[in-house]
């Protein structure tokens, strides 16, 4: 049964590559079903893979690859929450090192140009903490690309 809400991701042509990385690297995820296109297209001929049906982290999504007319922006992006530096460590480096961008503030961006957020657990409980804590939290955060745990919990605890 098709999911009645599925996130659609544009790609310029490598939706099916994109998928695959996100079902090897994240669990809960995998790639279902990779469809052709039954004609040629503004971007594409018939044959070329259109759609890739996959999942990430249990969210179905749909890659497209439309060509490259919308490229991807910091408006969008994957939010994976980690449970402690070792997680955030695997997931940070497998999109970073293969090819991707680290950013700040926990943001990286993967080969294909999206963005995701690796946020550890720690981070995401102390600013809901609010008042001080949360402020050294954020404050602490402000400065790193990856999110280093140790440095968020003491910071948290001042």
């Amino acid at each position: 049964m098709t999911a009645r809400n599925t996130i659609c991701v544009w790609f310029d042509k490598e939706a099916e590559a994109a998928a695959r990385f996100y079902a090897a690297t994240f669990p809960d995820s995998g790639v279902s079903a990779v469809h052709r296109a039954p004609a040629d297209y503004p971007s594409g001929k018939a044959g070329d893979v259109l759609t890739v049906a996959f999942t990430v982290a249990s969210i179905p999504c749909l890659g497209l690859n439309g060509g490259p007319a919308f490229p991807h922006t910091e408006a969008f992006s994957f939010q994976i929450a980690t449970d402690d530096q070792e997680e955030t460590d695997r997931y940070w480096n497998a999109i970073v090192g293969n090819g991707g961008q680290e950013s700040a503030c926990g943001w990286c961006k993967d080969r294909w140009g999206v963005n995701w957020q690796i946020t550890p657990r720690v981070l995401t409980e102390a600013i809901a903490a609010g008042g001080a804590e949360a402020r050294r939290a954020f404050t602490a955060m402000m400065a790193m690309r990856k999110i280093d745990v140790a440095a968020i919990v003491a910071a948290r605890r001042g």
